[in-house]
This record gives C-alpha cells, sequence and structure tokens, in this order.
C-alpha cells in the first residue's frame, strides 16, 4: 500500500519539505548555495517538483519549462523512505531504483545538503504516521 494517499498528499510532503527548509535560518542558505535547479520526477502517485537552489529559493509543482540541471526519478514511496533516512540515495542509483539525469556529482552533492531536512520530514508526516498506526 503506498505511503501518500494522492497526487495532493504527496506535494504536500515532498515539495514541502522544500518550502520549510527554505525557510530554515541553515539549512535554507545551505540549499540556495547550491545554485541548480533539482526536478524530482516521483511514481506512484505521479508528482513532479523543481527546486530553484539559488536565492530565493523557489518550489514549483507540476510540470514546468523551467531548464533543470539535474533529474532526478524514483517512487513516490521511495522519495518518503529517503526523507526519513532509510533510503541511501547513492546505492538507490546504483541499483536502478533511482535514475538520474544531469551529473551524478551534483545530485550526490546535495545529499550532505538534504540531511539536517530528515527530522523536518519526520516532524512534517508524525500526525499521518500516527493516524496510519492507530488505524
Amino acid at each position: 500500500m503506498p505511503y501518500f494517499d494522492d497526487e495532493a498528499q504527496a506535494y504536500e510532503y515532498l515539495a514541502g519539505v522544500f518550502r520549510k527548509a527554505a525557510e530554515h535560518p541553515e539549512v535554507g542558505p545551505a540549499l540556495a548555495g547550491a545554485d541548480l535547479t533539482l526536478q524530482l520526477r516521483h511514481a506512484d502517485p505521479d508528482i513532479v517538483v523543481t527546486v530553484l537552489m539559488r536565492e530565493p529559493i523557489q518550489v514549483l509543482e507540476g510540470e514546468t519549462d523551467v531548464p533543470v540541471d539535474v533529474v532526478l526519478t524514483l517512487s513516490s514511496d521511495d522519495a518518503n523512505q529517503y526523507w526519513r533516512g532509510e533510503l541511501n540515495l547513492a546505492v538507490a542509483l546504483a541499483k536502478g531504483r533511482a535514475k538520474s539525469k544531469g551529473p551524478v556529482n551534483k545530485i550526490l552533492k546535495l545529499v550532505p545538503l538534504t540531511k539536517p531536512m530528515f527530522p523536518m520530514y519526520r516532524g512534517m508526516t508524525a500526525t499521518k504516521d500516527g493516524a496510519a498506526s492507530a488505524a
């Protein structure tokens, strides 16, 4: 059973974590310093999140014509696992669970920048997790 009930919920969390990070006094500037545009393409449910990592950080939902530096494709469930700190992106790329277009070194450079976002994501999903375990 997929973690997300629908596209709206997937956007709420998978785009929302970047919005939350952009507002953080330490994480936001670190992400903006990456100076690249990342597009995340997730399946089941199918969503597209484009993050312009420069000042100001912008998070776009849905298809866009914005030029991107890196495209990362993985299932919404794998994205959920990544943000919980349960999926190693390098291993997922090596095993084909995740696919990338663009310089892989740029994606791997982002991994340390996203680690401080893990507790933010877990905090965002705590209510949903509690409701699921109570059901």
